[in-house]
C-alpha cells in the first residue's frame, strides 16, 4: 500500500546550499504527515549531489549526466514520485511553518481542482512576489502577478481560480500528472509551467491560488534576471508557447506581435542601454523558433 502523501520534488542546479537551506526547512515543519523528497542534479559544475545524499540519508537523489532544463529535471522526478500528491519546488525557496499541508488538503476537498499554488513572498520579507495571475492576453502574451511587490496585508487572503500557477511551488494531484502527461520538455526553461497548465485546463481541471499555505522565494540565483540566457528563451518560447497553444487568426497575430512590435521594442531598448549581448540573445531566440516551427 502506498503510504506516501506527497512526494517533494526540486532541481538542483549549481545551488547546494540554497536546496539544503530549502531541504532543512521542509524538514524542520513537515512533520504530521508522511512525504518524500526527491532531489534531481540537473549536472551540476560540481559533484554536489554526492554531498546532499551524503548529508541527508532519507532522501531520494537523482544524478542527471545532462542539463535536461526545468521541465526535464522535474520530470525525473516525477517518474519516481510515490505521493498521492507532487509538489514542485525550486530549489531557492524555503518555508517556515507547516502550511504547505493546506495545499494537499485544498486538493482533498476540491475533486474539480488538478493543481494550486500557495501564496508565495519574498525571501526574509513580507513582501508578495505572487499571489496568483491575471489572465494572459491572446496576442501580446502578456499578464502580471497579482500583488507583485505589495506588502501583505491579508488583501489576498482569500483561495481564488488562476488561469495559471507558479512553477517556483506548484502542488499536482499524481493521477492528473498520468492523465495530462508529463511538463513539456520542448521549452527547456521558462513557459514550460505555463503550458502544462493549459493542458491540465483542457482536461478540465481548475487550476487554484491557496494563500493559506505560504513559500518564500530567493529568486533565480542560477539564470540572471537581465542574462543572455533568459533573453534568449524569453524570446524563444513566448513564441512557441502561442505555437502550440493559440489557433488560426489569433494565432498569426501573436506571432507577429512578438515579430514586429515586442521584439523589435526590446531590441531598440537593448541598444539604447548598450545591452548588445541581449540584441543577440533576442535574435537568435527569433531565430531558434523559426527553425523549431518547421518541425512542430
Amino acid at each position: 500500500m502506498n503510504d506516501i502523501y506527497i512526494s517533494i520534488i526540486t532541481v538542483n542546479y549549481n545551488g547546494m546550499s540554497d536546496t539544503c537551506h530549502m531541504i532543512d526547512s521542509l524538514m524542520q515543519y513537515l512533520s504530521e504527515v508522511s512525504y518524500e523528497i526527491i532531489i534531481v542534479d540537473n549536472a551540476s559544475l560540481k559533484d554536489e549531489i554526492t554531498e546532499i545524499q551524503a548529508k541527508y540519508k532519507n532522501i531520494h537523489c537523482i544524478r542527471s549526466d545532462s542539463n535536461l532544463g526545468f521541465a526535464g529535471g522535474n520530470n525525473l522526478g516525477i517518474i519516481q514520485a510515490k505521493g498521492k500528491y507532487v509538489l514542485l519546488l525550486n530549489n531557492d525557496t524555503y518555508i517556515n511553518d507547516d502550511s504547505l499541508l493546506d495545499l494537499a488538503e485544498f486538493l482533498d476537498s476540491n475533486a474539480t481542482v488538478g493543481a494550486v499554488s500557495p501564496k508565495i513572498k519574498f525571501a526574509d520579507s513580507n513582501i508578495i512576489q505572487f499571489a496568483g495571475y491575471t489572465d494572459l492576453s491572446q496576442v501580446t502574451l502578456r499578464n502580471s502577478l497579482i500583488g507583485f511587490g505589495e506588502a501583505d496585508l491579508g488583501q489576498y487572503d482569500t483561495p481564488a481560480k488562476s488561469p495559471f500557477l507558479h512553477g517556483a511551488a506548484m502542488m499536482l494531484r499524481r493521477d492528473i500528472i498520468k492523465k495530462v502527461g508529463l511538463m513539456p520538455e520542448i521549452y527547456f526553461l521558462y513557459y514550460e509551467e505555463l503550458d502544462w497548465c493549459e493542458q491540465i485546463k483542457k482536461n478540465g481541471f481548475e487550476l487554484w491560488y491557496t494563500p493559506q499555505a505560504v513559500v518564500f522565494h530567493k529568486e533565480s540565483r542560477s539564470v540572471g534576471q537581465n542574462s543572455p540566457l533568459r533573453c534568449y528563451y524569453m524570446t524563444r518560447n513566448r513564441l512557441l508557447y502561442a505555437w502550440r497553444n493559440r489557433r488560426g487568426l489569433v494565432r498569426l497575430a501573436a506571432i507577429l506581435y512578438q515579430f514586429l512590435i515586442a521584439n523589435p521594442k526590446g531590441i531598440f531598448t537593448y541598444i539604447l542601454n548598450g545591452r548588445f549581448d541581449l540584441v543577440g540573445a533576442s535574435i537568435r531566440g527569433m531565430m531558434s523558433f523559426t527553425n523549431m516551427k518547421k518541425t512542430l
